[in-house]
């Protein structure tokens, strides 16, 4: 069967331990990203060094009301135990939520892009969006186009990635005609990430989460973890780019 997704309301829970790969042990926080205007209320998850602006990304195929909607990290603080601390916290981002209602979520489901049917995946399968420059993003369809230059590494969006520093790795960059996006590292780097869509009890959306694999699911062997592979802990169903 495809992947399932695990309890992610213990991501979004500050001091929520875990151990992965590389006998590193891990502590998660929560950190506001900012909050996304969805004028549309269609969502796009992609790396925005890679396809935003260039037409090849499509939004999920479940929309929600327009508004305004809190983003938040799993922020993951990694130690080696017995090492020395170095100058600087070793962090990765380990899920992002686009909450849509604060509300508790009862299921899990794949977010689609159109086409795309959960019944045509294998064992452990997912459908992912394919991250090739470190970076993942979610933003508004209609905003497509309101963030110039980011394909000649130039704009907005670069800034706001470069103004980050050596805090977790989240930004918010403000778009052209009220446009904005929420950005964020991605785990360990490139590989291919699912987005789930939680839904409340009632059926509606709850969120939009992205999970990056640095904490492993359950079952999961410290070969088989993100840590160890970089590309995440199952096979992937890649999208067509």
């Amino acid at each position: 069967m495809p992947i399932t997704a695990p309890d992610y309301s213990r991501y979004f829970t500050d001091g929520t331990t875990f151990v992965c790969g590389r006998d590193m042990t891990g502590t998660l926080a929560v950190v506001r990203v900012g909050e996304l205007a969805l004028s549309t209320g269609q969502v796009v998850a992609c790396d925005p060094f890679v396809y935003l602006g260039t037409g090849d990304v499509e939004p999920f195929t479940v929309a929600v009301e327009p508004g305004r909607y809190a983003v938040d990290a799993a922020v993951a603080t990694l130690v080696r135990p017995g090492a020395e601390p170095g100058p600087h916290p070793h962090t990765r981002v380990a899920a992002v939520r686009l909450r849509i209602r604060d509300v508790e979520v009862t299921g899990w489901e794949l977010a689609l892009l159109p086409g795309e049917d959960p019944a045509e995946l294998g064992e452990e399968q997912y459908f992912g969006y394919d991250v090739d420059a470190g970076t993942g993003c979610f933003y508004d369809a209609s905003a497509e186009h309101a963030f110039p230059g980011t394909q000649d590494e130039e704009g907005v969006v670069w800034a706001a990635m470069e103004s980050v520093g050596y805090g977790p790795g989240v930004f918010m960059a403000q778009g052209e005609d009220g446009h904005n996006l929420a950005g964020f590292t991605s785990g360990w780097g490139d590989g291919s990430y699912p987005t789930w869509i939680g839904r409340a009890a009632d059926g509606t959306v709850a969120c939009f989460l992205t999970d990056f694999f640095v904490v492993p699911h359950e079952g999961e062997t410290e070969a088989e973890s993100g840590a160890e592979t970089g590309s995440g802990a199952a096979e992937a169903e890649v999208r067509a780019s």
